[in-house]
């Protein structure tokens, strides 16, 4: 089937998220040190900061580059401990904490990342990542995002659209409509072989079935029939939307420009962040979610805060962490400021949530659950390949 691609497939990217699937087995050993508390986890703020100045530094890998902004406040805040913030994608981060660890040589102290599935199943499950909720939040943040990592916010993978060139709202009401001739070729994502979150999308929407089995009957009028090889709803929508030119990218920025460019007269529709809305008068977008789309806009899924085994500086990596979710006031303050924009979603019950953004009850997307996605996201990796 023809697919409008604007780069190339990148096959390494696959292969490691494929073994990350896989993933080997922890040992017994591996398992009861995750399990093991830390001295520093019930050490008090002040102590905190007593043996983090006499480490000196902390190394952050993030899946953000908003990390800057973290670091810059940071040094602020503690100006005798040097933050060093490392952009680094989460499918990357996975390939790197697993090598560095087990030669016994970690060189990040926390890793602020998504892909959840992975993170959960191989980082800590083999004592890779270990959790550590700061005492300050224990009482505001859900149970659901304090374990088995420490979630800071939900981040999401949603369809867009360019409000500009729609002012009367998302001209898509059913995700069925991206299959079809009108949005041939105009339907824009990153390659889920290079991203792990968006791979994520695809399993959700195979885990979704059902739900895409009655959003087709409610467009088409009629019940789904399923092609030679495809085992539900959600692989017929995904074989279907390849199948009408899906364009892939491999960047997050290029969905966001391709889509949000103001001054188009026929532009796309694509899945992204919600989040990059902030970036809408700096870049010349005019990026909007699909809100209302049937049966869902998209997903979200947490970011999680976790501590790297064997770090060398421990009580500055736990310090890192008590900033990242934010200080008590309703915004979270300069820690949190980075991630303080609408369509991101602080976990914590005691903030208010970003203006100028749907309520996440409104929004309408997916909740991943990533044990569950998990256990399917080979098997969606594999029907990928065969597209």
């Amino acid at each position: 089937m023809p697919r409008n691609r604007l780069l190339a497939l990148a096959a390494l990217p696959l292969v490691v998220i494929l073994a990350a699937c896989g993933g080997g087995t922890p040992t017994t050993d591996d398992v009861q040190a995750a399990a093991t508390p830390h001295p520093l986890d019930t050490a008090g703020h002040d102590e905190l900061v007593e043996q983090a100045t006499e480490e000196g530094q902390v190394t952050v890998y993030s899946f953000t580059s908003r990390i800057a902004q973290v670091e810059e406040a940071f040094e602020a805040q503690y100006p005798d401990i040097d933050f060093i913030g490392h952009d680094i994608s989460s499918s990357e981060q996975i390939t790197r904490l697993q090598s560095e660890v087990e030669a016994g040589t970690p060189s990040a102290d926390v890793a602020y990342i998504s892909d959840a599935p992975v993170v959960i199943t191989e980082l800590l499950e083999s004592g890779v990542l270990s959790n550590y909720v700061p005492q300050r939040v224990a009482d505001s943040v859900p149970q659901e995002y304090q374990e088995p990592l420490l979630a800071n916010r939900l981040s999401t993978k949603i369809l867009m659209y360019n409000e500009e060139a729609h002012p009367d709202g998302s001209p898509i009401e059913n995700l069925w409509q991206l299959t079809e001739d009108e949005w041939n070729g105009r339907v824009v994502m990153v390659d889920p072989s290079v991203r792990g979150d968006y791979l994520d999308l695809m399993t959700e929407f195979v885990r979704q079935s059902d739900a895409l089995a009655q959003a087709y009957e409610e467009h088409f009028g009629s019940p789904i029939e399923l092609s030679d090889g495809v085992e539900n709803a959600g692989e017929q929508f995904i074989t279907d939307l390849y199948a009408n030119g899906l364009v892939l990218v491999d960047d997050t920025d290029n969905v966001n420009a391709a889509v949000g460019a103001t001054d188009q007269e026929n532009p796309p529709v694509g899945f992204t962040s919600y989040s990059d809305r902030r970036d809408n008068e700096e870049e010349g977008w005019a990026l909007q979610a699909s809100l209302g789309t049937t049966p869902s806009v998209g997903i979200t899924f947490p970011a999680y805060i976790g501590m790297v085994k064997d770090a060398e500086n421990p009580a500055a990596a736990r310090l890192a962490a008590d900033f990242l979710m934010g200080d008590d006031t309703p915004t979270g303050g300069p820690g949190y400021e980075p991630f303080y924009v609408p369509g991101d979603y602080p976990v914590r019950t005691d903030m208010e949530m970003p203006q100028d953004a749907a309520p996440l009850d409104e929004l309408g997307a997916w909740d991943i659950d990533p044990q569950e996605t998990a256990s399917i996201r080979g098997d969606v990796a594999d029907f990928l390949l065969t597209l």
